[in-house]
C-alpha cells in the first residue's frame, strides 16, 4: 500500500512540474468576447440608471413623491411668527 502512495505521489508531482511557457498562455477570442461583453453590459447598466434617474428626478419635481414642494410666494422666516 504504501508503494502505490509514493508511486502516486511521484506521478502528481512529476505532472506538476511540466508548466506552460509564457507565450503559450493567452485568453484567445474566448477573453476578448468575455470583455467586449463586460464592457457593454456596464454600458447599458450606465444608460438605464441614467434614465431611472431622470425620471425620477421629474416625478419629484412634479410633487408625486418625496417633500412637498416649497410655496415660493413666502418669504423665508415668515411662517416662524
Amino acid at each position: 500500500m504504501h508503494a502505490v502512495a509514493v508511486t502516486a505521489v511521484h506521478a502528481l508531482l512529476a505532472a506538476e512540474d511540466k508548466k506552460p511557457e509564457d507565450n503559450d498562455v493567452v485568453a484567445g477570442w474566448t477573453g476578448f468576447v468575455v470583455f467586449v461583453a463586460l464592457i457593454v453590459a456596464v454600458a447599458v447598466i450606465g444608460w438605464a440608471l441614467t434614465r431611472s434617474l431622470r425620471n425620477a428626478g421629474r416625478a419629484k419635481d412634479a410633487g408625486m413623491y418625496g417633500d412637498e414642494p416649497a410655496d415660493t410666494t413666502q418669504e423665508p422666516g415668515a411662517d416662524d411668527k
